[in-house]
This record gives structure tokens, sequence and C-alpha cells, in this order.
């Protein structure tokens, strides 16, 4: 696949009486100096909520080698579910206020087709059950024990996702069973990847355990198609993280992606979505939004409501650590 790009007038030489009749007709229909253009291949990109290097460059090893957006973003975030260091995603994620792991994950194609579990409990890979419910089920969304029966009847293994360390950090918290959501990275968080492969291609994947010691049975945004992710991918795509609530009442990210088909560019979308969220939060700052979101021409864009928020991007010039401007400024 081929984007277009117009080089600018001052190119033109002789050419220029050959192509009078065409520009004659661009100037008609409103459109000024679009004279010659050329064919420039697509240059694949991989992108994700914070600073998760390591999910990046899985992808973009898928993405080099000519592979798809769907297998890049997919096996991207399996890197974060399987490190139990990370204790916001998969293996090692923080429990709820009853002591059980619980992990939500999403997944969607460049054809729309989307795949979602929720309330998954035992098995390290959720974004590859919701593929599974994609491709294998004639649903978008599995839930809780149903999931997980049909994790294992794919072949998923049951698991303990527990680790040393968050069971102990759980001990500790039931002392005071106090909850608080707190702005940034260190009590919740989710990765969310977005990716273009050299055929033009977008797709994206979400996964998450969500914020720890959460009531039983919460969910937020991350495995809800319109809400923590959305691929269209006449349009390009976007994904979010920070408070799940509040961007499931905007449908931040179907926002994000329909402002990117209205024109605008993927940090202006960002921007905007961000804004929508604090218009109807008045002076509230005891919550984090993140968004990030990239189109068909490969540009990226974030934005979130207090500083700390980064993504991670991955394209032929290297790695890149992006941090993004906010509703609220540093002091």
């Amino acid at each position: 696949m081929k984007r277009r790009k117009f080089l600018k007038n001052s190119s033109l030489t002789a050419a220029g009486a050959l192509s009078a009749p065409l520009m004659a007709n661009y100037q008609k229909d409103g459109i000024s100096n679009p004279e010659n253009e050329v064919d420039l291949p697509v240059k694949p990109i991989a992108v994700c909520t914070w600073n998760f290097k390591n999910a990046t460059a899985k992808a973009w090893e898928i993405l080099e080698k000519g592979g798809n957006s769907l297998d890049a973003v997919e096996q991207g975030v399996m890197v974060e579910e399987a490190d139990v260091k990370n204790e916001t995603v998969g293996k090692g994620g923080r429990p709820d206020r009853d002591g059980n792991v619980t992990l939500d994950a999403c997944i969607m194609d460049k054809d729309g087709n989307c795949g979602s579990v929720v309330y998954l409990q035992n098995i390290v890979h959720p974004v590859s059950v919701a593929r599974k419910v994609m491709e294998e089920t004639p649903h978008i969304i599995l839930a809780g024990r149903g999931a997980e029966q049909f994790a294992y009847e794919q072949g998923f293994k049951k698991e303990d996702l527990f680790t040393e360390s968050t069971r102990k950090q759980y001990k500790e918290w039931k002392k005071t069973s106090k909850y608080e959501t707190i702005i940034n990275i260190e009590n919740h968080d989710t990765i969310g990847m977005l990716a273009m492969d050299e055929n033009g291609d977008i797709s994206g994947a979400c996964t998450t355990s969500g914020m720890a010691y959460k009531v039983g049975g919460r969910v937020g945004d991350s495995p809800i198609i319109g809400a923590g992710l959305f691929v269209d991918n006449e349009v390009g795509a976007a994904t979010a993280t920070g408070v799940g609530e509040e961007v499931i009442r905007t449908v931040g990210s179907f926002l994000i992606v329909e402002l990117m088909r209205q024109g605008k560019s993927p940090q202006e979308a960002c921007e905007e979505g961000v804004k929508r969220i604090m218009a109807k939060n008045k002076n509230r700052k005891d919550f984090q939004i993140g968004f990030l979101a990239l189109n068909k021409k490969g540009e990226t864009g974030g934005y979130c409501v207090h500083p700390g928020f980064t993504y991670s991007q991955y394209t032929e010039k290297g790695q890149e650590n992006v941090n993004v401007e906010s509703f609220y400024q540093k002091n």
C-alpha cells in the first residue's frame, strides 16, 4: 500500500505544461497547488503507552520482518503480560480487594474485527485469549469464568498470577484497606499498543490488571472497544490509560479517531479528548487520563491530564520515549 505526497510548487519545471489540465481540475475543486505527486512507501511504526520499550522493540521485530500489525501488537503487549516486575499487567498484576488477580484485555484488527476478555483469572496472556475470542467465536466479549473456561478449551494453561512481591503488598494493604487513586503508574496502568505495518494496515491491543485493590468485579476502559481502544483503518487508531471510568464516559478512543477523521492531527485529537473530559470534571485533579493516537500517515500524538504520561515509539529511526504535554502543567 502506498501513500501520496505532494511536492512543492517550486519543484516543477517543464512538466508544468503537461500538468496544466490536472491543475485546472484541482483548482476548480477548490484544492490549490497540488502539482506533481509521487508514491512513497509506508513506514511501519509501533507505539505504546508509557515507556515499555521492550514491548515496542518486540512489535518492531515483527514489523521489520514484514509481519502484520495484528501479530505485532499482540506479541508486543505479551512482553509486559509476562514481565512479573510490571505489577499492573498480566502475571504479577496487583489483585482486587478480595485478593483476586483479574485481567482485562482487548484486540482489534484492520478490518474492525475485535475480541475482549474481562475479569479473567489464572491466565497469563489475556490479550491472546481476546484474539481467540475474535477469531474463534461469533462474540466480542467473554467475561469471568466463561472467559477462563474458553481459554482452557483453547489450550491456555492455568497459572497462579500472584508473585511473592504482590502477595506481600496485598497483605500489607489489608491492614488499612484504604483505596485511593494514585496519579500515574504507581497504582494502576495499562499498556495500549498501536501499530502500522508495511501495507499501511493498523491494529491495536490493550491489556491491564486494572486498579490495584479495586472492588471485585470492577472493569475499566481497557477491554471496552471504543473506550480503551479503537481502530479505523481508514483513519487511524487510539488507546487510553488512566482512570477508565472517565474514558468510558466519553467513549474516549472512538472520540479521538473520529476527531482525526474530521481532520485533526493525532496530537490535536488527543488534546481535544482530554479537554472534553476535563470540561465535565471542572477543577478536579485527583485522576490521570492519557490518550495516544496514530494516523494513517504514521503521525503520532499524546496528551494527558497531569504531567508524567509518556509513550514509547519505534520506527526505522529507532526507539524513542516521548514525554507528552498535559492539561495541568508542572508547578
